[in-house]
């Protein structure tokens, strides 16, 4: 282990734009002396890019070249892989006796790439302390005006007992871990399956009817899984998922094609606006949804949760076509745009 470079502190966004600063697992400031992120179009040094954020910055601590210095630290958004880069910069000796931990574990929270168990659960209890229906933290977390800013307060001070008291925590991570543990079961012994196809870089998962959707929490929002995503993103490397389940059809960009990974390139999102209209006029009704292709991880689904009209060999044949044909929506290495955030 290396010594470790000075601590600097945490500055909330939108201060940092007056003091010089390193940016994590985000979008850099005018003011921004050095960026250490997997962003798209990022500034990072090419040394010390890495898949997740989190590695970059242990690069970086690692690395014996001099870089441009800075007494502050922030980010533009609150998540795992934001927070655990955020503490390695504020405490480095505490995060590198804890680096695998938090490297593990800003893959499960990005990813949904499950290396480890505990780095699975530390997630978990982050999302647990994270969410306004669970969390013991101060009710003026979540109605703070900058609520990134109050998160980042809060858990940059409660990670170091976190990373020590984890497995005797089991409040905070039990039910997803319990989730996890029922999915991983279901596709292990082949009541849910999984079949990949390397040419779109697509895996199908397929799940049986009588099976429901539980309560699971990822990038800060809910949503209902009838299978953990950590257990589906474990499972395949494939960056494009489908769900079946019946009549019921769900397409998922993961989020690892919207940033810069350093180890290898997965296919550009294309548009799939276009075959939610096509799909709306077999539906004979508005029923699909192509989210914005923007998002982290934009999906090609029935909010009304009902069955489609479309028979399945129709809808995948044109899913199918789609991630073919249709044009680009998201190139994260378009150095044409990059990710700068603008001035105050």
């Amino acid at each position: 282990m290396r010594a470790a470079r000075n601590p600097v502190r945490f500055l909330p966004y939108r201060e940092a734009r007056r003091q010089p600063n390193v940016v994590v697992d985000g979008a850099p400031l005018p003011s921004t002396v050095l960026t250490l992120s997997h962003w798209p179009n990022n500034q990072s040094p090419p040394a010390l890019r890495r898949d997740t954020s989190t590695a970059t910055v242990f690069a970086y601590l690692d690395d014996p070249a001099p870089h441009p210095g800075a007494d502050y630290v922030t980010n533009n958004h609150f998540d795992e892989d934001g927070l655990f880069s955020a503490f390695a910069l504020c405490d480095p000796e505490t995060a590198l006796r804890h680096r695998e931990l938090l490297v593990n574990a800003s893959f499960a929270g990005d990813f949904g790439i499950v290396r480890d168990r505990d780095a699975a659960r530390l997630c978990f209890a982050i999302e647990a302390l994270t969410d306004p229906a669970t969390s013991t933290l101060p009710a003026a977390t979540f109605t703070a005006t900058d609520r990134p800013a109050a998160l980042y307060g809060s858990m940059l001070q409660l990670l170091p007992d976190l990373l020590l008291k984890l497995p005797a925590s089991p409040g905070l991570w039990a039910a997803q871990d319990e989730h996890l543990a029922a999915s991983r079961q279901l596709l292990a012994d082949a009541t849910v399956t999984l079949e990949e196809y390397p040419a779109l870089d697509l895996a199908v998962v397929c799940i049986p009817e009588p099976l429901r959707g539980t309560r699971a929490r990822r990038y800060l929002r809910d949503e209902q899984a009838t299978l953990h995503p950590f257990a589906i993103n474990t499972a395949t490397a494939a960056s494009r998922i489908l769900r079946v389940q019946g009549g019921r059809y769900e397409f998922e960009y993961r989020y690892e094609s919207w940033v810069r990974l350093a180890t290898r390139r997965v296919p550009l999102r294309v548009d799939l606006r276009g075959l939610a209209t096509w799909l709306n006029e077999r539906e004979g009704e508005e029923r699909w949804v192509a989210e914005d292709p923007n998002d982290v991880a934009p999906r090609l689904w029935m909010p009304d949760g009902g069955p489609s009209r479309v028979p399945y060999q129709e809808f995948f044949a044109a899913l199918c076509g789609a991630l073919t044909t249709a044009p680009v929506a998201w190139d994260p290495y378009d150095w044409q745009a990059p990710a700068v955030a603008p001035a105050a």
